[in-house]
């Protein structure tokens, strides 16, 4: 098979291991700056163009789009969608994992438990606000924001008032969530591979950080995750559509919470923590998928 992997930095270290476990499996790695495409719409000839070459023979590709450029980033999948070329996450399903109000609308309506969450486009009762979330203390995310960026505890009443002001100012759109002591400071990662999860780690924050993501200084451990943490995880994959996927969630009182579905998660956090070979598992899955297609095809 020829696998192309859309990133647009080959040294990436995720970038590079799945290539590596693409050409390990014996297929044929291709590594497409998705940023650089062409896309030409045309009446049943949809196409790619690459580096001044028309893209085929393509079986499978995998998205690797930052959050930067989603949409483009999404017309590219869409397009590959559309000349039936096989692909580890659907555009539609990398939409709504990257717009957080939405997903969160979309757990819920799936029965997944989330903290609780508050949107609202105007200033003028912030208090109510944040007494609907239980707080203070609370916590404040920017719509757009990733890997720990744009997210703030705003431990008393006032701190949440003058943060939430000045996100309004900025004209930037944010939920206020509530906020969970029990977890310390911590969450877990599950990364879900179609429908199960195949590695999972727990992060730890600094000392005085809540925030837990690696890419802010976290430490990450190896984890078994409890029955009901392992289906939370498949279900809010499932739930987005997103069949490789890194679940974020919260350890609580009440259960697991899930904060985020990463439609584009990072391998070597998860990898060097679990001592498990994600970029194989995600190559294997691929392989399961097409031949399954194919057996489908046959028997028409």
């Amino acid at each position: 098979m020829k696998i192309a992997v859309l990133s647009t930095n080959p040294d990436l270290y995720s970038t590079r291991r799945l290539v590596e476990a693409i050409t390990h499996k014996g297929h044929q790695a291709l590594v497409i700056d998705h940023l650089k495409c062409f896309l030409i719409v045309e009446g049943g000839k949809p196409s790619v163009i690459y580096k001044n070459e028309l893209v085929t023979d393509i079986d499978a590709i995998i998205p690797r789009i930052g959050s930067s450029v989603t949409a483009f980033g999404c017309s590219v999948v869409r397009q590959f969608e559309l000349m039936k070329v096989f692909s580890t996450v659907k555009s539609q399903a990398i939409t709504r994992s990257r717009d957080k109000l939405r997903s969160m609308q979309i757990l819920t309506k799936a029965g997944v438990d989330i903290p609780k969450t508050v949107f609202a486009k105007t200033p003028s009762q912030v208090k109510e606000l944040i007494k609907l979330v239980g707080g203070p203390p609370v916590v404040i995310k920017l719509l757009e924001g990733t890997q720990g960026v744009g997210v703030v505890l705003a431990e008393s009443a006032q701190a949440a008032k003058s943060t939430i002001e000045a996100f309004y100012g900025l004209k930037a759109n944010f939920l206020i969530q509530e906020f969970i002591a029990e977890s310390g400071g911590a969450d877990i990662r599950a990364f879900v591979i179609g429908n199960r999860v195949v590695a999972a780690m727990k992060r730890q924050g600094m000392e005085g950080e809540f925030r837990s993501n690696l890419h802010q200084g976290g430490e990450g451990q190896r984890i078994e995750l409890s029955p009901q943490e392992e289906e939370t995880a498949i279900a809010a994959a499932k739930a987005l559509g997103v069949r490789v996927a890194g679940v974020d969630m919260l350890q609580s009182n009440r259960g697991p919470l899930v904060m985020e579905v990463n439609s584009s998660p990072g391998l070597r956090g998860i990898e060097n923590t679990s001592g498990i070979d994600v970029a194989a598992e995600i190559i294997s899955y691929i392989e399961d998928k097409i031949k399954a297609d194919e057996g489908d095809t046959v028997g028409v």
